[in-house]
């Protein structure tokens, strides 16, 4: 199936839910993702730039490079607003610069409470809660030393993998990549035995305690040109919150279970554009809404979804 590219400029209703108390974001890690996801073709690994955002008790994981190309594409909405001031019947056109589909789900883990809270948006944002798995780590007394971190080496056998982390005692921070967690350090390096999925260390920075700092939610909203409105961007996941002083979750999630969500998602995928109309119906905002497939690459061969046999959890494994 092509991938599609789904934008929505509306005004939507709020759905609440009861939250986990913010946490203060202390620091930024991040990782390069590789993953063989296709064992056939073992030489064309997906890879994917990585953000780890970690406080003392939450912390939240998400995709660097979606995060970009949301700000990218919320930069080109703004562009265009701007060029067409003044015009009753504003357009719209989106070019999407992505290649390879990127990692839609976004990990919450809260230490304290030991939750592990999954977020995707699928239209509106999904929230999907459980207990965060607690992983038999064992400590060995190797050490190595990472972008000049010294490090200690922990494996266990987590979700189908046995899983090889490095981790930093001088950094007291339970998080790490994914859901690898639990260790008394933060995570700064992580691969499966077999090198077929790795979490390379590709920086850190300290969050900066900035009064003028703010992680709102409302990085969604464009105001107009002419300053007399607001436009909110749904159907796109415009993340910046996580660059933000704390980490917490969206405020206007709803609560679901993976079943349900999966059913959202075969219901997308059958009919993109008349999902997209029931969503904006039942979210009480008028309009249409058309989808247009992605744009075809120099050659004209259509961007095909990746082959997925080795997935990162492996079926029926704990």
């Amino acid at each position: 199936m092509k991938p599609i590219l789904i934008i929505c400029l509306a005004t939507v209703l709020s759905f609440s839910v009861k939250a986990q108390n913010p946490d203060k974001a202390l620091a930024r890690v991040r990782y390069t993702f590789i993953h063989i996801s296709d064992t056939t073709q073992r030489d064309k690994p997906h890879t994917e730039n990585m953000l780890l955002v970690t406080g003392k008790n939450a912390s939240v994981y998400t995709s660097y490079d979606k995060l970009n190309q949301a700000l990218n594409t919320q930069k080109q909405i703004q562009e265009q607003m701007k060029n067409q001031a003044g015009n009753s019947n504003i357009k719209i056109e989106v070019k999407s610069e992505m290649k390879v589909p990127l990692t839609q789900e976004d990990y919450f883990f809260f230490a304290n409470e030991h939750k592990m809270i999954t977020k995707e948006r699928l239209f509106n944002n999904y929230l999907i809660e459980e207990t965060a798995p607690q992983i038999d780590w064992k400590i060995l007394k190797d050490t190595m030393s990472f972008s000049g971190i010294p490090c200690q080496k922990a494996t266990a056998t987590f979700k189908g993998r046995k899983w090889v982390a490095w981790f930093a005692t001088e950094i007291p921070f339970q998080s790490g990549p994914w859901k690898l967690n639990g260790l008394p350090g933060l995570i700064i390096e992580a691969y499966d035995e077999k090198k077929e999925v790795k979490f390379t260390f590709a920086g850190l920075e300290n969050v900066k305690d900035d009064a003028n700092q703010t992680n709102s939610g409302e990085d969604g909203k464009i105001v107009t040109p002419n300053g007399t409105g607001v436009v909110k961007m749904v159907g796109i996941d415009v993340s910046t919150a996580y660059l933000g002083p704390e980490i917490k979750l969206p405020a206007d999630a709803i609560k679901t279970t993976r079943k349900e969500l999966d059913k959202l998602k075969a219901a997308r995928d059958k009919d993109p554009q008349g999902f997209m109309q029931a969503q904006m119906a039942a979210s009480g905002m008028q309009g249409s809404f058309k989808a247009n497939p992605a744009p075809r690459p120099t050659g004209g061969t259509a961007i095909s979804k990746p082959e997925i046999n080795n997935p990162i959890e492996i079926p029926g494994k704990k």
